[in-house]
């Protein structure tokens, strides 16, 4: 008999390996949301974004007999997503226009009129300036700061190692603060503020 394993949803996926259906339910109802929200950021239109969140679960359905809980599931569903996003990128038509996906700024909890505009204003620089970022500064930036994932779990997405993580971040945070206008180095006001992982 399997031990129990620490990640909820690396159980969930194991309840579904074992004939659980409702398990998969579970799994897409809590995380259908987070990954449409990454992969409008990524691949910048949410008619995509909703076809590569199907597809990203369908890939989890497909991989269910030969599913391992070596990481969270988070990773494990942030790769297949990834990897689709990536893909999607190389195809040689343009990306379609969006409106910019939620960007989280540091601002005082009562702004008034001049500093609402003033935040929406650089909503939109910052996620003018967050399309720009080569691909893979990008997805680390995102993951890290906006869904809250460790180095480790990012390097796990990526394939690659936790320093490299720590330098695509870096190289993407400094790329934003030269392109945000009144940005300083220090408190990073313009840049996604990390959210805490949900608990479970």
């Amino acid at each position: 008999m399997e031990a129990p394993h620490p990640d909820p949803d690396a159980e969930r996926m194991l309840a579904f390996r074992a004939g659980d259906a409702e398990a998969f339910d579970q799994l897409f109802e809590r995380w259908a949301g987070p990954l449409l929200r990454y992969l409008e950021r990524m691949v910048g239109d949410v008619g995509t974004a909703e076809e590569l969140v199907q597809e990203s679960f369908l890939r989890v359905h497909g991989a269910r007999d030969r599913y391992e809980p070596r990481a969270r599931f988070s990773t494990f569903l942030y790769r297949i997503a990834t990897n689709l996003a990536l893909n999607e990128l190389k195809r040689p038509r343009r990306r379609a226009p969006h409106a910019p996906a939620e960007v989280v700024l540091l601002r005082s909890s009562e702004p008034g009129p001049d500093q609402r505009l003033a935040t929406r204003r650089s909503q939109a620089q910052l996620a003018a300036a967050l399309d720009e970022l080569p691909e893979r500064q990008r997805i680390a930036l995102w993951l890290t700061a906006a869904e809250g994932c460790s180095q480790r779990e990012v390097a796990e997405v990526l394939e690659t190692s936790e320093q490299s993580v720590k330098a695509l971040v870096h190289r993407a945070r400094t790329s934003l603060l030269g392109r945000m206008p009144g940005a300083s180095d220090g408190s990073g006001a313009q840049a996604p503020a990390r959210k805490p992982r949900r608990s479970t």
